[in-house]
């Protein structure tokens, strides 16, 4: 049976892949600033900045079985060099827009009969990491309004969190653009590699579909950075 999911943030990385996978058999719906990276894929777009609009609901069919909300930034500078005004940008982006995105959904969730939303944390909320701390603020409330939205809109709609560690997208290019800085970040897994934008969507899509009994859980896939020491 066809379900009806909203991708926020689906023109590039993770989000793009989850849309990439969905797109055959349920109906997406993508919300996005630009529509370039999904042309000649089955979707309806809906044009929004998230970071200071609000999602036009109306584009949506009453009911809505999922929602992922994948945008997300990565300032990593001592701590000395941020300015206040890039903590509230990455707070609009990662923090506001995900409220903003499932206030303006929440009536068409509330009208299945079993939804899910999906959010994204990172492993650096979970361990401190130096030059983390503008994604950590953001990403740490992320995982606050996923525990309390939780308990409140249980039992129609699951909400839960991945916090993955480094992922090999457009995100964290300039991370991982040489040889040099792909061999570090491969060291300091246990698990000897990055994590793929295919292996993140893959996880997101299990939560979609298959986590009726769970919720609350902000769910680790970090090649065992945030729980192993090796």
């Amino acid at each position: 049976m066809k379900k009806n999911i909203l991708i926020i943030g689906g023109s590039s990385g993770i989000g793009l892949q989850i849309v990439k996978k969905l797109n055959e058999e349920h109906n997406v719906f993508v919300a996005n600033r630009t529509n370039e990276s999904l042309s000649g894929l089955n979707h309806q777009y809906i044009k929004v900045d998230v970071s200071k609009e609000t999602l036009d609901s109306s584009y949506l069919p009453d009911s809505l079985d999922g929602l992922v909300y994948c945008p997300g930034s990565i300032n990593l500078r001592p701590f000395r060099g941020l300015k206040p005004e890039t903590f509230i940008e990455d707070f609009n982006l990662n923090v506001m827009g995900a409220v903003r995105s499932i206030n303006a959904v929440l009536k068409n969730l509330n009208n299945s009969s079993q939804a899910s939303i999906v959010l994204f944390s990172t492993v650096a909320v979970q361990i401190g990491m130096p030059f983390h701390s503008c994604v950590a603020v953001s990403k740490g409330a992320i995982e606050g309004l996923t525990r309390s939205l939780a308990a409140e809109l249980a039992p129609k709609i699951s909400v839960n969190a991945i916090a993955p560690s480094i992922v090999n997208t457009p995100l964290a290019e300039k991370f991982l653009n040489n040889e040099s800085k792909m061999e570090r970040a491969v060291e300091r897994h246990p698990l000897k590699k990055v994590g793929s934008a295919d292996e993140i969507a893959n996880f997101a899509i299990h939560l979609l579909f298959n986590s009726s009994w769970m919720t609350g859980q902000i769910l680790g896939v970090d090649g065992g950075i945030g729980s192993t020491k090796v």
